[in-house]
């Protein structure tokens, strides 16, 4: 099975669980390493464990918000954190229900749009800087980071839902423009990364930089496929025709199985 699902069910270990059960060999991580890169909370906390620079961050899931308190908190949370502050749902991905909270009365509304999303909720410190991602496909000699690609949004200054699945909504430069020593770093970061969280077979690492720092800021353990998506790109850059990934992880998939 190549699994390339989104959402839940497909990236949160649950498919990976079921054809584990019925003993079909599939592609990228299991379901340890699913849950951990889909739970934003989870994953947070364990680069901060493994000293990986991520952004600052609280969260809290309904019931402390709704019966614990945690709303009264608020105050002290963007006080640390500060503005503008990222309000995210700790389970999705593509950006589906991230929103910017530039002052305090933004952040009731949209902590109130990410608990649609999920039961649970990740307040973020804006980290402002370029998009990068960093691609990491599993070989017989270990993972490997291909290049690094920059996503430019064209006429928005987020990269967000839209911006990743609309043609024309982003401009895409691989290898990104980074000095030798700032891609060598992104590289090391991303396989730290998937290091920590157990991935395997394939993965997307998601970071920002100001030119200067990185900082993580998630793993998608299931990453996009599509036209508009990264992995192909920096595959393809890398010499990685899409069949040839596509077989390679199957390959893959097939040995894990097997031993």
């Amino acid at each position: 099975a190549f699994i390339a699902l989104h959402g839940r069910g497909g990236e949160d270990g649950t498919v990976q669980e079921l054809l584990e059960l019925v003993g079909i060999p599939y592609t990228a991580s299991g379901p340890g390493a699913c849950i951990r890169c889909m739970d934003k909370v989870v994953a947070k906390h364990a680069f901060r464990d493994a000293a990986i620079p991520t952004p600052d961050f609280y969260a809290f899931n309904q019931v402390a918000f709704q019966e614990l308190g945690a709303a009264r908190a608020l105050p002290a949370i963007e006080e640390r954190l500060d503005f503008p502050i990222v309000v995210k749902p700790a389970g999705q991905g593509s950006a589906l229900g991230i929103k910017f909270a530039r002052t305090a009365d933004d952040v009731p509304p949209a902590i109130v749009a990410a608990f649609s999303y999920d039961t649970k909720v990740l307040l973020e410190r804006y980290v402002p800087g370029r998009d990068l991602a960093v691609s990491v496909i599993e070989s017989a000699d270990g993972p490997e980071a291909l290049p690094v690609v920059e996503a430019i949004p064209v006429d928005e200054d987020f990269y967000d839902f839209e911006a990743r699945y609309e043609f024309g909504r982003t401009r895409f430069v691989c290898p990104a423009d980074l000095s030798p020593e700032l891609t060598e770093r992104a590289q090391e970061l991303a396989l730290a990364a998937w290091n920590t969280l157990g991935c395997s077979g394939f993965a997307r690492v998601d970071l920002l930089t100001d030119g200067d720092d990185l900082t993580v800021l998630e793993v998608n353990a299931i990453p996009g496929l599509t036209d508009t998506s990264l992995l192909p790109l920096a595959a393809d850059e890398a010499g990685i025709g899409f069949d040839d990934f596509v077989a390679r992880m199957l390959d893959l998939a097939v040995a894990r199985t097997t031993a």
